[in-house]
């Protein structure tokens, strides 16, 4: 029986076509700036997003907080959505490495321009100051949900009529365009920085991107290296990530289609599946979390709970159409009759 994993779009393996580039891909060293395909994948993913420059990190994480480190000085307060993985998903290191607070804001992962307002305190010593504003979108936790596109813009004249910073943490940004139909660079307009995962559903081993002014990004380059994120021949890694934007992000699309096929055929199961998906994740409730989970891995089928009642399911590029009607066989199979 075929093993199916839903666990993540982060488990995809690199394609044959992935696998090539990366074996003849010119390499130098990257902490001299001398590999010319790193350089052409930071050129690429500027260009992508409309914004002067772009640095190759190894992972999201550290996309984020090096962000965070060059938007930021110790004690600020950082606002963003309820949920954000900037706060729920990196091992506090905004607090360990900027020496931020991050302070949520808003419900489900978004939040407006108000929201924004109200959390501004005083100009008082006594307060720590709000300087910077975080986006996540999609939003992880609330099931790959896109933030509202008017809401995003609006947000961003807020903030900046009250001179705050702005950080986009597009890990699946692409996610996010296909779904919405919206390009990228209008998603980004106004951001100071913009980080995106290429290890996702774009389908590469490693790596994700941050971009924003030569500045800012200059800023960036040096908490990566405090980090320890410089890499020498780096551009093995970047090949993949240059073969996926050119080739995989349109095939996001068939991802969403498949998470709305699963989330119809959970439901059809009696399963309740709230939110109903936008992209490639299907958050679905069940009365025995533990039973259920049991029975599936008993079916070789791979998918995480989120809490007591709660499973995420990620489509990817991984599986396929066919692999869902497989999974919702399986799953109805592992009901046996059980409800959520």
């Amino acid at each position: 029986m075929k093993t199916i994993d839903l666990r993540s779009d982060t488990v995809t393996r690199p394609t044959a076509a992935m696998r090539a580039a990366i074996a003849a891909a010119e390499v130098g060293d990257d902490v001299y700036g001398e590999d010319p395909t790193v350089n052409r994948l930071q050129a690429l993913a500027a260009q992508r997003l409309g914004m002067a420059a772009a640095i190759f990190v190894p992972t999201g994480t550290m996309a984020n907080q090096a962000a965070l480190r060059a938007l930021t000085q110790p004690g600020d307060v950082v606002l963003a959505g309820a949920g954000c993985h900037l706060l729920r998903y990196e091992s506090g290191a905004a607090a360990a490495f900027s020496g931020v607070q991050i302070q949520t804001i808003g419900s489900g992962g978004f939040f407006a321009p108000e929201d924004v307002v109200a959390a501004l305190p005083p100009h008082d010593h006594h307060y720590a100051p709000v300087t910077t504003v975080a986006i996540e979108n999609t939003h992880n936790s609330s099931g790959g949900r896109v933030f509202p596109f008017e809401q995003v813009r609006a947000v961003v004249d807020t903030a900046r009529e009250h001179g705050l910073k702005l950080h986009f943490d597009g890990a699946r940004l692409w996610n996010a365009v296909i779904a919405s139909d919206i390009a990228a660079p209008r998603w980004v307009e106004g951001f100071d920085s913009v980080s995106f995962c290429l290890s996702k559903g774009l389908g590469a081993p490693v790596g994700s991107l941050v971009c924003g002014s030569a500045d800012v990004i200059d800023r960036v380059h040096r908490a990566r290296k405090m980090l320890g994120g410089g890499m020498r021949q780096a551009g093995l890694l970047a090949a993949a990530g240059l073969h996926a934007l050119e080739h995989h992000v349109e095939h996001l699309a068939e991802d969403h289609r498949n998470a709305r096929r699963l989330a119809q055929g959970l439901a059809a199961l009696g399963l309740e599946v709230d939110p109903p998906p936008q992209t490639n994740m299907v958050l679905f409730r069940a009365a025995d979390v533990g039973r259920l989970w049991s029975a599936l891995l008993e079916r070789d089928v791979l998918i995480n709970p989120v809490d007591r009642r709660t499973f995420r399911a990620v489509t990817h590029r991984d599986v396929t159409a066919e692999d869902i009607e497989d999974v919702l066989g399986r799953v109805g199979e592992a009901l046996g009759g059980q409800r959520a």
